[in-house]
């Protein structure tokens, strides 16, 4: 909030907290909706996934990045950071050790890839498209109403 009002925004951007299985906006309202590292985490992914398509405009475009799994050799070694040192670390600097636990197992679970754009595809986006980041470490899909 303190950055919007420092940029002279508060008049043009309105931040409100929801729930995205349950959005409280009109059908057809938003022209770009972007998710960061939180589509992993909706209760219902196709119910969240489902409301955001609603209220997009018609050719509208959605935008999300989350984090992914890495693929070829590369995975090795992430699986190992992922599961062995970054609990470790966060138990040095973080007071919520769960969080850490909970970050690869919430990662694990999330269908990447070929699987999240069939789930945009299945619901009725168009054009669902992935790029891969960083070796697969996170993944950048777009899709449009």
């Amino acid at each position: 909030m303190e950055k919007i009002k420092k940029a002279g925004l508060e008049n043009k951007i309105e931040l409100k907290l929801g729930d995205a299985e349950n959005l409280e906006f009109a059908e057809n309202t938003f022209d770009v909706i972007t998710v960061s590292f939180g589509v992993r985490n909706f209760e219902n992914l196709e119910l969240g996934l489902s409301n955001m398509l609603r209220v997009l405009k018609p050719g509208g475009k959605v935008v999300v990045i989350e984090f992914s799994k890495p693929r070829g050799l590369f995975k090795y070694f992430y699986n190992f950071y992922f599961k062995a040192i970054l609990p470790i670390i966060g138990k040095l600097f973080s007071k919520d050790n769960a969080a850490y636990k909970y970050l690869p197992e919430s990662v694990q679970a999330f269908p990447d890839f070929e699987k999240f754009t069939g789930i945009l595809s299945k619901l009725g986006y168009k054009n669902a498209k992935y790029k891969s980041l960083t070796f697969g470490v996170a993944c950048i899909y777009t899709a449009t109403k």
